[in-house]
């Protein structure tokens, strides 16, 4: 059962799940810089391979420039050539070590990356390593508009490889490098994994009370409402306070919330704060794939939590219950402690799938009114903090909270990751949960509705909506995906609308929709499906706004 404080932690989450978005790794200053014919190179991603002393060390990462010669394919057509550093080592002037039949190492600064590369050239380099002052990768680009007449590979490295090789020459061993480009595959096969895994969760939170308590589930939605029982208002009423119900107020306040957590994030972002974010993680994490284990046992062995025992704190709980809450915290710590290794993202999936889940259940749209809303405003917050804030803050604050570029090597736990099998260059495709949990609502939502009015599958929204997200998955970006379920959504409820009002019917459209059903026929030869106050019997015509059907 949810508690306050578990609202209180459900909103939290909700916070940080919106910030979650892919970054790329590389830092693109190509939109204002000159191009010329000899600078319009594409940027390769680049595989550094080193040997120290004739053993394979560690494959390093980089990115070619826009000018110099573009590099091989296959790293059997390479070849492996030693490695210096150039002096001095900013490569800004000619170089009194010898270079010539070697790959020039030079450190970022000094000069633009034409001026290093032509020195490097003309000291008869085979090729350039810049390496860069920090993590990441900065596309060269030629800093005037003159013809960059550089023939040698010119390639920029991280600084964490600079200083590999760095300590691996300054011990007086012999650094060969070999530098090749494989190409990304057209098709990653594993987005397809990614899109069963968004999909999937989103079918399963909104059929899971179906799945896992369809006949109390049934009895809430179809409980009359003029005469209810004591018992029944009762469980009802419980049922109703475990649920977070989302207005049109709130919405907006989210995303404001959301936005200045983003620029504290943007500011203040260390790896304690991310430390933070991996404890609530855990947390909700622990409260989900509880939630997700024991309504499932429970669906098909009610007996399992019939026995119970005493706790200091806690008072009576399951014994079945306990013993799924420590497996649950046994399986978030082992995440948490080996959260980076290779196979993590196994882990991280499963607390991410179960803990999303659990969200779509607590939190719940009342109506279409504030799905628009809120779809709304996510999407206008998405376009603000990824392509404006550039222009406020020199750049962009969404892409620079995901990436984690303060965060001490610390990653961001909020979005699933499916490892790329097929590609050379490994890493993960990632979706942020904002980006399943924000249509998830919707289509929750419709799923409600439709059982409400008891449609059939075909006849209803869920179905629709649900093939409706998994083609905007493969052809909407991803800032656009959660207005892609909105607008068909509306268009179709006004569509009928508009159908009945010129057929002088008057229809109560979803947005304003309550799940309450009523039964009384008043006046007779019209059923009221939908009625806008709790009881039935003090409805009247000409207040009330209702959906009627003819006999």
């Amino acid at each position: 059962m949810a508690s306050r404080g578990l609202r209180v932690l459900l909103l939290l989450l909700l916070l940080l799940f919106v910030i979650a978005a892919d970054a790329d790794d590389a830092i693109r200053d190509d939109e204002r810089a000159p191009k010329s014919e000899s600078c319009n190179n594409p940027f390769q991603l680049v595989k550094v391979k080193n040997w120290v002393d004739g053993e394979e060390g560690h494959v390093y990462n980089g990115v070619t420039a826009r000018f110099g010669s573009l590099l091989p394919e296959k790293a059997e057509n390479s070849v492996r050539t030693p490695a210096i550093f150039a002096n001095p080592v900013d490569c800004c002037s000619n170089s009194t070590s010898k270079l010539s039949g070697s790959v020039a190492l030079c450190v970022r600064g000094g000069c633009d990356f034409t001026t290093k590369a032509e020195f490097a050239q003309s000291g008869g380099a085979t090729g350039m390593l810049v390496i860069n002052d920090a993590e990441d990768l900065f596309e060269m680009v030629c800093s005037n508009s003159s013809e960059a007449n550089i023939s040698i590979p010119v390639v920029m490295i991280t600084k964490s490889a600079g200083e590999g090789l760095n300590k691996s020459l300054a011990s007086g061993r012999k650094v060969e490098i070999l530098l090749y480009a494989p190409p990304c595959p057209l098709v990653d096969f594993s987005v397809a994994f990614l899109w069963l895994m968004s999909v999937g969760t989103i079918v399963c939170a909104s059929l899971w009370s179906d799945l896992t308590t369809p006949e109390k589930f049934d009895e809430r939605y179809n409980e009359l409402c003029p005469k209810e029982s004591s018992n029944a208002e009762t469980a009802k009423d419980d049922f109703d306070k475990e649920i977070v119900n989302i207005d049109s107020k709130g919405a907006i306040i989210f995303v404001i919330a959301a936005s200045t957590f983003l620029v504290l994030l943007f500011f203040f972002m260390s790896s304690w704060f991310v430390w933070v974010l991996i404890v609530l993680f855990c947390i909700g994490g622990i409260e989900g794939m509880h939630n997700c284990i024991v309504s499932l046992t429970l669906r098909k062995c009610q007996n399992c939590g019939q026995k119970t025992v005493s706790l200091p704190l806690f008072g009576e709980i399951s014994i079945f219950s306990l013993v799924v809450l420590l497996f649950c915290v046994a399986f978030a710590i082992l995440w948490a402690a080996t959260r980076q290794e290779s196979y993590s993202w196994i882990g991280q999936d499963i607390l991410g799938i179960c803990l999303m889940i659990t969200v779509l259940q607590l939190a719940r749209l009342p109506n279409i009114k504030v799905a628009t809303v809120l779809l709304c405003c996510a999407f206008v917050y998405d376009i603000f903090w990824v392509f404006i804030s550039p222009v406020i803050f020199h750049e962009s604050v969404m892409i620079t909270v995901a990436r984690g570029d303060k965060a001490g090597g610390e990653a961001i736990p909020m979005l699933l990751r499916f490892p790329r099998l097929f590609d050379p260059w490994g890493g993960y495709d990632m979706i942020g949960f904002g980006d399943i949990l924000f249509p998830g609502l919707l289509i929750s939502f419709a799923h409600r509705f439709d059982k409400d009015n008891r449609k059939g599958a075909l006849n209803g929204y869920f179905l629709w909506l649900a093939i409706g997200y998994g083609i905007g998955k493969f052809f909407c970006p991803m800032f656009v995906l959660k207005t892609c379920l909105i607008f068909p959504f509306i268009g179709t409820r006004w569509l009928k609308l508009c159908f009945f009002f010129f057929t002088r019917v008057h229809v109560r459209p979803s947005f304003v929709y309550k799940p309450v059903l009523c039964k009384s026929l008043d006046p007779p030869g019209i059923e009221v499906l939908f009625c806008g106050c709790r009881c039935c019997k003090s409805c009247s015509l000409s207040k009330a706004l209702f959906s009627i059907k003819k006999n």
